[in-house]
């Protein structure tokens, strides 16, 4: 029995380290033979999404005549506008004018005066285009003396900050309850980058300071590799240093279960009304939409600004987790609130703001004919978003693997902590609601077959 773990122990070493498997998180997988022999090193920005024409026509009429913009229903971008001859410009343009009453130039002083306000942990705020309203929330944690004099700064910066009491708490998704990987606790690795020299995996800064040292094993016998450059709070990305210097095979590839992969192709900003997909250690892949941008959250820990908000659900040791969609590198899993069985808010880090700031650029897939660099995003206006092209996990036999790691006769408690880890993200754990399972098979279908 000792040997056959010893065999388990190395055949699951070389998926973690092939793969980037990171403190039982969302990992890199190993990619086909198909797919182009090697990725490619992308610039820092893809070219702006197709849905960028509202992005572009606000800060071409100016903050002070826009309030944001968004994608409906049906694809088509929308900007809200404050006067009559910026709503025609945006008509002339192709896109929708909703006129409204207050400008960004307000939305954002109004988060200002909240930013100035003395700081209550539990409490959220962002700017929500559509309605024209800065939305602040409040979880259980915060106690009514706290919330009554928020709601007084509120009231008087004027009838456009909307006050929400929201249930559950607003935390980082890191967690500690569970078998940690590192001192820090358990997060998910997030996406491949480098600096031209070494290879790094990007993940949440919370997940633990710099020099916190991360294994693929409970028992930290096999490492990883070791945090620095982390920015927490006021940001929430930091770096972690393969010790091999290099990422492996595979390292343009995140795995999404049942023994598939999405090719990552670029890097964008997300917009608002976005469909996104994220992927973590613990809840697996879920889908769910961009509901708001520049989200400022006060963590116990302390408060990150420039959030993107989200309905999407995540849960403890998701953290630092992708979020993508159409292969398009969008944010890091920061934190939020409520579960995966309830439904709640998650906010993510930006990962254009964490490669520049870091002086990285992402690691992508080769674009079709040999050429480099990243790929542009997608357009909304194309219908549902895809997670990405598939990219099979091969060199094992990963259902014999899972059955193996899961047998508790054949391992310890060690590599208990991996099997769920891998459980979660090359088998079927993650499909646990049925409206998952609709949405795998509506949005996959159009990139998988």
């Amino acid at each position: 029995m000792r040997h056959a773990r010893r065999r388990v122990v190395r055949r699951v070493t070389r998926l973690a380290a092939v793969g980037g498997l990171l403190l039982g998180g969302a990992m890199v997988t190993r990619a086909v033979a198909s797919e182009p022999p090697a990725p490619s090193i992308g610039v820092p920005y893809s070219a702006q999404p197709a849905t960028s024409m509202g992005t572009d026509l606000v800060s071409r009429i100016g903050t002070s005549r826009t309030a944001g913009s968004w994608v409906d229903s049906a694809g088509r971008p929308v900007v809200a506008v404050t006067d009559e001859q910026a709503a025609e410009e945006v008509e002339r343009a192709g896109a929708r004018a909703k006129m409204v009453r207050h400008s960004m130039s307000d939305l954002k002083s109004a988060t200002s005066t909240l930013r100035s306000a003395p700081r209550v942990p539990g409490t959220a705020w962002a700017l929500d285009y559509k309605s024209n309203e800065v939305v602040v929330r409040g979880d259980s944690t915060v106690s009514a003396s706290d919330w009554s004099r928020l709601t007084e700064v509120a009231e008087g910066i004027g009838g456009f900050v909307r006050m929400e009491r929201t249930e559950g708490t607003f935390t980082t998704r890191v967690n500690g309850a569970q078998p940690i990987l590192s001192t820090a606790g358990r997060c998910s690795a997030g996406f491949n980058v480098t600096d031209g020299k070494t290879d790094y995996i990007l993940t949440a800064g919370h997940c633990g300071p710099d020099g916190s040292v991360w294994f693929a094993d409970d028992r930290g016998r096999e490492q990883v590799g070791t945090s620095l450059k982390g920015s927490f709070p006021g940001d929430d990305y930091t770096l972690v240093k393969y010790d091999s210097g290099r990422a492996g095979e595979g390292a343009d590839v995140v795995a999404v279960g049942d023994g598939k992969g999405v090719r990552i192709t670029g890097v964008a900003d997300p917009e608002v009304g976005q469909r996104i997909f994220r992927s973590g250690s613990t809840s697996g892949l879920r889908e769910g939409e961009v509901t708001a941008l520049n989200a400022t959250v006060n963590y116990p820990e302390g408060t990150v600004t420039g959030l993107i908000e989200t309905n999407v659900c995540a849960e403890p040791g998701d953290s630092g987790g992708p979020m993508f969609a159409d292969g398009i590198a969008l944010g890091l899993t920061s934190g939020g609130s409520g579960d995966c069985a309830t439904g709640g808010t998650t906010f993510f880090q930006p990962v254009t703001k964490a490669l520049t700031e870091l002086g990285v650029k992402l690691i992508v897939a080769k674009q079709a004919g040999g050429g480099t660099g990243a790929s542009p995003a997608p357009s909304a206006s194309q219908g549902a978003a895809s997670p990405g092209s598939s990219a099979p996990v091969t060199g094992e036999d990963v259902s014999g693997l899972l059955t193996r790691l899961t047998d508790p006769r054949n391992v310890g408690p060690g590599l208990l902590v991996i099997a769920g880890s891998l459980v979660a993200l090359v088998a079927t754990r993650w499909i646990r609601a049925e409206q998952d399972r609709k949405a795998y098979r509506q949005y996959y279908s159009a990139t998988w077959g």
